[in-house]
């Protein structure tokens, strides 16, 4: 008896880790089969004070002045997303991932993005990136926060008020603050295939609950 329900359980946790990995994350899917778009916004200084002054990243140097910039854009399901999907479309060429730079602090994170998220969108490498900044382009990106002058912190709903009240498309279920190492992390926001708002899935709208977060100053 006690083998059979060892046996049971090995079998009922082979089935959950499976099916996790299913729902959370697949790769190597079909390009352009999703469900909707998620915006990741980054805070710049702050990911630069958790990990890329460590790396010695170029997005970190005072002369670019980044603020809020554009993590990706990620096809998601409902339930989990696709990453480095099979696509006949060719990769990206080293002047458009440099074009990006601007908005996405580096050329490497726009090819990364292209590699584990563009793949998956249906698109050409060209017309991922025009939408992603075309995403970019039409969320309001709070100024207050560029206009710290010294570190602060704050709660992770107050990021997400000022968001929505830049920009009245938003609804709170199409908006989500996530945090890390006691930081703001990014702003991820949910959007259709035409870009409108849309609510988020369950996978995504799992806001930071710290009052207290870091908020480091445009440098």
């Amino acid at each position: 008896m006690r083998r059979m329900i060892r046996a049971l359980m090995a079998a009922f946790l082979t089935a959950v880790t499976a099916t996790h990995a299913t729902t959370a994350q697949a790769e190597g899917e079909r390009a352009g089969v999703f469900d909707y778009y998620v915006l990741a916004l980054s805070w710049s200084p702050n990911w630069c004070a958790v990990e890329g002054d460590a790396k010695g990243s170029d997005q970190c140097d005072p002369r670019h002045d980044h603020g809020w910039i554009l993590h990706g854009l990620w096809p998601q399901f409902h339930r989990g997303w696709p990453s480095y999907c099979r696509t006949a479309e060719a990769p990206p060429s080293r002047r458009q991932t440099t074009e990006m730079a601007d908005i996405m602090g580096t050329s490497g994170l726009a090819w990364h993005q292209w590699k584990k998220h563009g793949t998956c969108s249906g698109l050409s490498a060209n017309d991922y990136f025009a939408l992603s900044r075309q995403a970019y382009d039409q969320i309001n990106r709070p100024e207050i926060f560029r206009k710290l002058t010294q570190e602060v912190t704050l709660p992770a709903s107050l990021v997400e008020q000022a968001f929505l009240q830049e920009n009245e498309t938003l609804a709170p279920d199409t908006l989500t603050i996530t945090c890390r190492d006691g930081h703001i992390q990014e702003a991820r926001i949910c959007l259709s295939r035409d870009l409108r708002p849309v609510p988020c899935g369950r996978d995504v709208i799992k806001d930071c609950q710290m009052k207290n977060a870091v908020f480091a100053p445009i440098r």
